[in-house]
């Protein structure tokens, strides 16, 4: 099999004379024949010493030279032929990803027996394959590393994309969504709907008592989950800075990013990766675009993504989700950690260190860090300050404290740091849950790994239109419960696998969160009714005093989860220009209650569905970026 052959060539090359400069390395050295000047050549060779790396990942990641030069004028110097990316015909044995990883794949080319093979050697092999000289195998070729995947991609795209769709749902069926709601919770949701209306229709009174307290029930653990989480005090930041870790010590670090549609922001996309303050040579970013999506690959191709980054197509399939897409990237993943960003971001440049920090002192059983996403166009409108002071209540109160209580941490869409193992070993995103990162948040936990709290900012876009921001927290709604009924398939498993405290905790996050949110206007309307009309005063019978206790409790309960956080978050933040806005929030909350039941709907008949959030669209920039 292909895996099997090994690169031409063995022989190592001569020391240089004594009296010679400085010798630059082997593995681009020849490049002084080709054109290409010594003071980059010896720059490379710096930047590979400082950082631990090979010669030519240095030259090239850091932009120093292109990689179709390099490996034009490494087919040059060796005799081989160089193939372009459209002159690569895939052999049927070749694999995904072993040949992308590799470098090598065999073409369909008859050499009698024998195979034929495109390669795209890196460091040591580049060596081997110059020092082979005239006994190179004429069965071979060079081309790029960018050739060799997006042939091999092409060539294999029904099977990658098999796989990144239903790999999870395959494995391990049971932790998909991909299979909908099992029989047994079909019956139980058609059992208390019609339950549900004999009970209005036959004792309405008693009816609506039984299901506002079950609601409440819900409410109050969201309610008093949030109550909790303010009173646990966590830092913005480090109480002290981690000595800064020579560029020698840190991994390499692959950051995933999905795009679709996403043209008008990619040269602010593009910018923010190249503030990152990290070693170029140690980048390994992957920019994911659907297959189909013209304006967003132009615009890639326009601005010249940096020599750490490539464009990946992901190839045409069902469903067209975010998570998907990253499922296409990730056996590509070459890091040690991976790192998860949305196109519109911008993270704080020492993100990626602080990260490798935290985790280098953390237990080997913290497998993801959440960083904290702050909204960039705050100023833009009543909607973004209030999707602000949501978002500091969230990132900067609410998971924090979820992590220091060890419960599940339903983890944003994006800012996430996974251990490469880890997030691999659990199969990536399942493709099927449109809320995929709250879900992966549920199986890590499951599993036995935790998520702990990384403080640092990244700058995100919210919508600034009803519109968009209805759509976007629809689906997330609709996300929540696909979370409840892929974890409720096997409760009592479920149960074995978190244990009691950790089982409520997702439940609190993940149904509590929407249960509140289908109740909470109505809850809060008939509390006021009942203060205001003195109703809760005058109640005698049982069930009325017990209907009035319930509701002044929740009502009583509301207002201080509702107001009290967020004060704390904006406390934390100082940012006291928002705090006449934070007695609004029970408005904003009627708006998530709307969404809330516009996702139920969608989750009932189109649960597939990517409610996609446009991007750019910004007016006003809490940091300056516009």
């Amino acid at each position: 099999m292909f895996r099997e052959v090994e690169a031409p060539g063995r022989s190592r090359q001569s020391p240089p004379p004594a009296d010679a400069p400085e010798a630059l390395p082997g593995e681009i050295g020849f490049l002084q024949r080709h054109g290409v000047g010594r003071e980059i050549l010896v720059e490379a060779a710096r930047l590979a010493r400082a950082c631990g790396v090979s010669a030519d990942d240095a030259l090239i990641r850091s932009g120093l030279l292109d990689e179709t030069a390099f490996y034009r004028a490494l087919a040059a110097e060796t005799g081989l032929p160089f193939r372009e990316t459209g002159e690569l015909c895939v052999h049927a044995l070749a694999r995904y990803p072993e040949a992308v990883l590799s470098g090598l794949v065999p073409l369909a080319e008859e050499l009698g027996p024998r195979l034929s093979y495109a390669y795209a050697p890196q460091g040591e092999a580049v060596v081997r394959l110059l020092a082979a000289g005239p006994r190179l195998d004429r069965g071979y070729c060079v081309a790029t590393p960018t050739a060799i995947r997006n042939n091999v991609i092409a060539a294999r795209g029904e099977t990658v994309a098999r796989e990144a769709a239903d790999g999870l749902a395959v494995r391990t069926p049971h932790l998909s969504y991909r299979g909908g709601a099992s029989r047994f919770q079909f019956g139980l949701g058609y059992g208390l709907g019609f339950g549900s209306g004999i009970a209005a229709a036959v004792a309405p009174a008693e009816g609506w008592l039984v299901a506002s307290t079950l609601l409440g029930l819900g409410f109050l653990g969201s309610t008093g989950l949030r109550i909790a989480a303010m009173l646990e005090h966590v830092p913005t930041a480090p109480r002290r800075p981690f000595p800064r870790m020579p560029d020698r010590d840190l991994p390499t670090y692959t950051i995933l990013i999905a795009l679709h549609r996403e043209a008008a922001i990619v040269p602010r996309l593009l910018a923010a990766l190249c503030r990152l303050d990290y070693p170029a040579a140690k980048l390994d970013v992957k920019l994911v675009v659907e297959a189909d999506d013209r304006d967003t690959a132009a615009a890639l191709a326009r601005a010249g993504p940096p020599g750490f980054a490539e464009i990946i197509a992901a190839p045409p399939g069902e469903p067209r989700t975010k998570p998907r897409a990253l499922n296409v990237a990730l056996p590509l993943a070459r890091g040690e950690f991976v790192a998860v960003y949305d196109a519109e971001d911008v993270p704080d440049p020492g993100q990626l260190r602080l990260a490798v920090s935290t985790f280098a002192r953390s237990e080997p059983e913290v497998a993801c860090l959440q960083a904290r996403l702050v909204i960039d166009n705050t100023n833009d409108g009543w909607l973004t300050r209030m999707f602000s002071i949501e978002y500091a209540t969230l990132f900067d109160v609410m998971n924090p404290a979820l992590a220091r209580f060890d419960l599940p941490v339903p983890l944003g869409g994006t800012s996430n740091h996974f251990r490469r193992s880890v997030l691999q070993g659990l199969g990536g995103w399942d493709a099927w849950n449109v809320t995929e990162d709250a879900d992966l948040g549920i199986r890590l936990a499951a599993a036995g790994y935790r998520v702990a709290d990384l403080p640092s900012a990244t700058l995100e876009e919210a919508p600034r239109q009803v519109g968009a921001w209805l759509r976007q927290r629809t689906r997330w709604m609709k996300g929540f419960l696909q979370v409840t009924v892929t974890h409720s398939r096997q409760p009592f498993g479920n149960l074995r696998r978190l244990g009691l405290a950790k089982t409520l905790g997702a439940t609190a996050v993940c149904l509590g969160t929407v249960a509140s949110a289908f109740g909470f206007p109505l809850f809060m309307l008939l509390a006021l009714e009942a203060v205001l009309s003195g109703r809760l005063v005058e109640a005698t019978t049982p069930s009325e005093i017990l209907s009035a206790s319930v509701g002044l409790t929740l009502f009583a309960a509301g207002v201080v989860a509702l107001t009290l956080p967020p004060l704390e978050a904006l406390r934390r933040r100082r940012w006291w220009g928002l705090l006449p806005f934070v007695p609004l929030m029970p408005v904003y909350y009627c708006l998530v209650s709307v969404a809330a039941w516009r996702g139920l709907l969608e989750f009932l008949l189109e649960p597939a569905r990517w409610n996609k959030t446009e991007h750019g669209l910004a007016r006003t920039s809490r940091a300056g970026l516009l």
